[in-house]
């Protein structure tokens, strides 16, 4: 059998993050698929009631080729800035493997932070990569099946596991965009080195089993990306949903002849 054209597609996609129904950050996110390559970038805010507690603001982005349908991410950058300080991260990758990374400024030592060895940083997604699904096959991508996998993740600063599981199928329906089904995963973050073991935040996640991301399609490929997340807090849930979300199929380049 021919070898099916490869798949490319864009998404363009705006989210809005409420916290006990009140909205509290507004963000973006662009991603472009073609058939060697793909590019991911984000960027986002706090707003409202968070914006007087703690604003902030953010970027981050991931570029990296394609390969047999599979995103091999080869560098990630992101940039927060909070009333105190602004903090930059770079990673760059070699097919699953941290080449190096850096923080700046860079961060104090803490002897209480579990320290992340060279074997943790091998077989790992950037945070942006390993939010993107591929579904191998050819049945439609949008099943249970794209809940069973899980990945292992370096920020800069933490290595973690973010292991799925299927719960349900869902319909949604953004304000623009996309309608139709997405398929609903339990999240559960187990943190693994560069981490502090007293932080409340750490445990509260760690010990979370009612995290659940709604997962949905970039037309025209095998990747599916987060629609909505879903928080248990002590304030109130915590929920990031798109409001708009386009996603269009891009025809396979031509090869020229000439």
């Amino acid at each position: 059998m021919p070898e099916p054209a490869a798949a490319q597609g864009k998404l363009e996609a705006q989210y809005e993050a409420t916290l006990a129904g009140i909205p509290v950050g507004r963000g973006a996110w662009n991603v472009d698929i073609s058939d060697d390559q793909f590019s991911a970038a984000a960027s986002g805010g706090t707003m409202g009631l968070l914006n007087a507690i703690a604003g902030g603001s953010g970027t981050g982005a991931s570029q990296g080729r394609v390969v047999n349908g599979a995103l091999v991410s080869t560098n990630y950058t992101a940039s927060t800035t909070t009333s105190k300080k602004t903090e930059a991260i770079h990673i760059n990758l070699v097919n699953g493997n941290i080449r190096d990374f850096g923080i700046e400024p860079e961060p104090p030592v803490d002897p209480d932070r579990i320290p992340v060895t060279d074997a943790h940083r091998h077989g790992v997604y950037d945070p942006m990569t390993g939010s993107m699904l591929r579904v191998a096959g050819t049945a439609d991508p949008v099943s249970p099946d794209a809940c069973h996998t899980g990945a292992g993740i370096f920020d800069g600063r933490m290595r973690y596991d973010l292991k799925l599981d299927f719960k349900r199928m869902e319909t949604v329906r953004a304000e623009k965009g996309y309608r139709g089904p997405v398929v609903v995963c339990a999240v559960y973050f187990v943190p693994v080195a560069g981490y502090i073991p007293d932080r409340p935040v750490i445990k509260y996640l760690a010990s979370q089993r009612n995290i659940e991301i709604a997962f949905a399609p970039i037309a025209g490929t095998r990747i599916l990306v987060p629609f909505w997340m879903r928080i248990p807090t002590p304030l109130g849930p915590a929920r990031l949903e798109a409001t708009s979300f386009i996603t269009t199929a891009s025809p396979p380049r031509v090869a020229k002849t000439n």
